[in-house]
């Protein structure tokens, strides 16, 4: 992969592969419009396609593929392939989202719960499974995202989807507190997964970190975080 810093217009426009690090808070919007920004204003382009392969919740880091140019034609192939998340699971409370968006609305006791009930979960938690996406995304029922039917109060059947948990590994369990790494297709939602913990230990759980490690053979060690790519293009006018 070529350095940031040699790459002319030319090239972002033929097509590149780029890695990136979502900051936290950041919507994967604000890195593709950033991104989309930089290229613009320091190599002078009036126009270029600049895309993502593969939504992360603001509150998730980890690694995004953008592509540009000619390469935004490949996104659906990015997206298409496994992913990998390392991630944290707080037991005994849920919450609207199933993460740390919203509040906690119901609180569960966890007195019950050993790591052996833990680590059961996880091997059954695997395979080809039917899951529900929580209500909170933006996946769209009747022309609309599901999260603004959520915050306007508004009920709506959320119905499940196949995926595919390839892997299901529990790393650490400090209660209430459960870190984990999972391998899984496309569509899966680990806020879901967080969920459906909490139900299968009868308790109640949400997702309180998230780090994507993987997209196929790309992996987050070899991304590169907003600010060095911007810091490229200075070391490039001082060079």
């Amino acid at each position: 992969m070529s350095q940031d810093s040699n790459l002319t217009d030319q090239d972002y426009k033929d097509g590149q592969v780029l890695l990136f690090d979502k900051p936290l808070e950041w919507t994967s919007f604000q890195l593709v419009n950033k991104v989309r920004w930089l290229i613009r204003k320091n190599l002078n382009i009036k126009k270029i396609k600049v895309g993502h392969a593969g939504t992360l919740d603001p509150l998730a880091t980890g690694l995004m593929i953008i592509c540009t140019g000619k390469f935004t034609k490949r996104i659906n192939e990015f997206m298409g392939q496994e992913k990998e998340y390392t991630g944290t699971v707080k037991l005994g409370a849920t919450t609207p989202s199933y993460d740390l968006e919203t509040e906690i609305n119901e609180t569960f006791s966890t007195d019950h719960i050993t790591e052996e009930a833990v680590y059961a979960f996880a091997k059954a938690y695997q395979g080809t499974i039917q899951q529900r996406p929580p209500v909170f995304s933006a996946l769209k029922k009747d022309g609309k995202r599901l999260y603004e039917f959520a915050r306007a109060g508004e009920e709506v059947e959320v119905p499940t989807r196949e995926i595919t948990i390839y892997d299901f590994e529990i790393t650490r369990i400090v209660m209430p507190e459960v870190d984990f790494r999972v391998r899984c297709s496309k569509g899966t939602y680990i806020r879901s997964l967080a969920y459906d913990m909490g139900k299968g230990l009868d308790s109640g759980a949400h997702l309180i970190a998230l780090k994507r490690t993987k997209i196929g053979d790309y992996c987050v060690d070899n991304a590169q975080d907003i600010v060095t790519f911007e810091n490229s293009f200075a070391a490039r006018d001082n060079s």
